[in-house]
Parts: C-alpha cells; sequence; structure tokens
C-alpha cells in the first residue's frame, strides 16, 4: 500500500458500514470482502446538472475517499450523457432535458473539483456518454426488457406524481436503465449512492446479472443532507454550500444554518473521528458550530485559508467589520447589481435576488462593498 492508504485498524471497516449511511444492500458480503483483502471496484456517478459540486455530493464522494484509503479502485462518473436526460428520482415533477451544451459547460471542471476529496491519481475518470451514445435501439430494447412499468411506477415520488395527474415522460423510464449500465461497463463491485437512487443504483444489479457479470454487486446508500433554507440541499434551490466557494463564504455558511443541523454535518462530511466529534458536539452550540465551519474550509481550502477565514468572521461579526479579503469584481456602471450577483454565484436567480432584496438581506454597507444576507460579502469597482 502507498502513503495514500491506511491500514483496515486506521479506517475501521464499521465506520465505513455505518458512518453517513442509510443503507448496505449486502452488507455482510461487504464486510467479508473487505476484512478478506480483496481489491474492490467502487463506483459513484454524479450528472453535471450545475457547474458547482456542493456538500451534498462530498457525502458519497468522502464514502468514496474512505474506500480508496482502505486501497480499493474508486471509479467516478461524470454522467454527461445521462445528465441531457435528466433524473427524476428526487424531483416532485419531471425534470427536463438539458442541452448538450450546457452539460458541456457544467463538465469542464468537475475532475478538479473532486480531487479536493479524492486522489485524481488513484482514480478511474470515466464520461459515461463513451459507452452510452454508441447504444442501438436493439440494444436499449435488451436492456429494458429486464424490467416492467410497474417496477418504475412503483416508485414514491413517480406513483404521487400519476396519483397527482402530474405528467411522467417515457423518458425518465430510461434513466435508471442508463444507470444500471453505468455498473456493466465499468464491471462495478460496489455502488455508491443517495438514498433517494436506491431504484437506479439496484438496476446496476439487475444488468450486471443479465450480462453475465456478478449480480451480488453491493449497493450503499448515504442520507442527503439539508440546504441552508431546511430544504434537501440543491442548486437549483440555491441553499448550497459549494466546493469552490471561496473560503470566506464557506465559512460563513456554515455559520448560517441552524443549531440543529451542526451534528449531522460532522458526521457526513468531516472526517474527524466520531468520538472528537461526539465531545465537541457536547460543547456550546457557536463554539461546536465554528469548529465545524472550520472543518469543512480546512478540508476545501488548506488550514491557512481556514484560519484567515475564522479571523476574518470573527473580525466582522464581532465588532461590525468587512472582511479583510472580501472578493472584488470589476463592472461596468450600468451592469445591474443582480447580474454582477449571478454571476458571481452568490444569487441563484432573479427570483431569489428579489426575495433576498425585498427582506433587506442585499445592503451597501461601505461604499461599493454589498453585503448579501448575513455572511456574504462582495466589493464591486465601477469601471
Amino acid at each position: 500500500m502507498n502513503k495514500d492508504v491506511d491500514s483496515t485498524s486506521s479506517l475501521r471497516v464499521e465506520e465505513l458500514l455505518s458512518r453517513g449511511v442509510a443503507e448496505v444492500i449486502g452488507k455482510e458480503d461487504l464486510k467479508k470482502k473487505l476484512e478478506s483483502g480483496k481489491k474492490l471496484r467502487v463506483k459513484l456517478g454524479i450528472d453535471p446538472t450545475s457547474p458547482n459540486l456542493h456538500l451534498g455530493r462530498s457525502v458519497p464522494l468522502l464514502k468514496m475517499r474512505d474506500f480508496q484509503k482502505l486501497g480499493h479502485q474508486v471509479v467516478f462518473i461524470v454522467g454527461d450523457f445521462t445528465g441531457v436526460i435528466g433524473d427524476s428520482s428526487d424531483k416532485e415533477s419531471e425534470r427536463p432535458m438539458l442541452d448538450h451544451s450546457v452539460i458541456e459547460e457544467n463538465k469542464k471542471s468537475y475532475f478538479e473539483q473532486i480531487g479536493k476529496l479524492i486522489n485524481l491519481d488513484q482514480a478511474e475518470l470515466r464520461y459515461n456518454s463513451e459507452w452510452l451514445e454508441p447504444l442501438t435501439y436493439r440494444e436499449i430494447g435488451e436492456h429494458a426488457d429486464q424490467f416492467s412499468v410497474s417496477d418504475f411506477i412503483a416508485r414514491e415520488n413517480i406513483a404521487k406524481r400519476l396519483t397527482e395527474g402530474k405528467r411522467v415522460s417515457l423518458r425518465e423510464v430510461l434513466y435508471p436503465l442508463m444507470q444500471g449500465y453505468d455498473s456493466v461497463a465499468t464491471k462495478a463491485d460496489v455502488e455508491l449512492g443517495g438514498i433517494d437512487q436506491r431504484f437506479n443504483l439496484l438496476s446496476g444489479r439487475v444488468l450486471q446479472e443479465h450480462f453475465g457479470q456478478d449480480p451480488q454487486s453491493i449497493v450503499m446508500t448515504t442520507f442527503p443532507i439539508l440546504g441552508l433554507d431546511g430544504r434537501k440541499m440543491s442548486s437549483s434551490w440555491g441553499n448550497t454550500i459549494n466546493f469552490n466557494d471561496i473560503p470566506n463564504d464557506m465559512y460563513g455558511k456554515v455559520m448560517s444554518m441552524v443549531d440543529d443541523q451542526v451534528p449531522s454535518y460532522f458526521e457526513a462530511c468531516t472526517r474527524l473521528p466520531m468520538e472528537e466529534v461526539n465531545t465537541i458536539i457536547k460543547s456550546h452550540p457557536k463554539e461546536a458550530k465554528m469548529r465545524l465551519a472550520f472543518e469543512i474550509t480546512k478540508l476545501y481550502h488548506g488550514e491557512e485559508a481556514a484560519k484567515q477565514a475564522e479571523e476574518n468572521f470573527a473580525e466582522t461579526f464581532s465588532k461590525g467589520g468587512v472582511p479583510k479579503d472580501v472578493e472584488t469584481v470589476r463592472a461596468s456602471k450600468n451592469t445591474p447589481l443582480v447580474e454582477v450577483l449571478l454571476k458571481q454565484g452568490l444569487v441563484s436567480s432573479k427570483t431569489e435576488f428579489n426575495r433576498l432584496q425585498k427582506e433587506g438581506a442585499i445592503k451597501e454597507i461601505e461604499s461599493g462593498v454589498y453585503r448579501i444576507g448575513k455572511h456574504r460579502f462582495l466589493r464591486i469597482e465601477i469601471v
């Protein structure tokens, strides 16, 4: 094993099987394989429906990192083909198809972003357009024949939409087939994903059996985490903490969450030992949250940046000042403020901008310096 790989004694198998985990299908089999020293192929796919990865995505990614540190082969798939089709697993209405050009633009920095959490040099990095785009109608028909329509419509969110008379596109039925075929193409031993993706992940087992691969591939699902507004973290809702948020913004966003979310974030979004976590969350809520903000910022930006963000937060909110290294952008005097904030990712839509303005949450606190919400700042230089 190399320096980036821990022995099983240093990263306990029991924690791998339980920390942030909703369900392990084939748990005993996985445990035996882990203890036997067999090298497993561990697959995770993410569709580039947004240019930014957020902490909700970090939960299965950190689990992938755990497997990697135990010496297993991780396979990360950017779903540049499935992203066009759209997954409705966690949606209450039909997800529109995305333009191929949007997906191509979004995916540009995905490997760079996941490199904050996993060792890219030791990972297998793939795009699923490699094997999905060449499929013929005959092959797709063969894949579809392994499932029934009732399998698909029995899913809770699909059944709910049908009961409410909402449209369910036939295209949506095809998505689990495609995700399942990812498992065949990569010969996955372990499937990782959110609990809302359970049906899609299990479809891999069905197709692997059809193609003569091990039908007992293991499925490990993780719990979702809540975003800054208390709903599931989602780019479409603009309630995210993104991998690429600057340190001040990342630290401030964590500090803005409600206290009740702190324990689940420690468990799912950091890798501090749980014994230490249990001690921290017994301390004063503000101290616990500050430690969480520090650990998350450190994970994505390094210790020095996390320390600076912590100092900036204390300076700004204890003394009512402006962060020393507030981000600065240049804009024409005719550029609407909403356009500047949208470009910088400080609001997700004009609707959010209007809501925040109406609530008084967007203020120019000194010449050219704007505060957005409680913890985000931007200096705009007019050119």
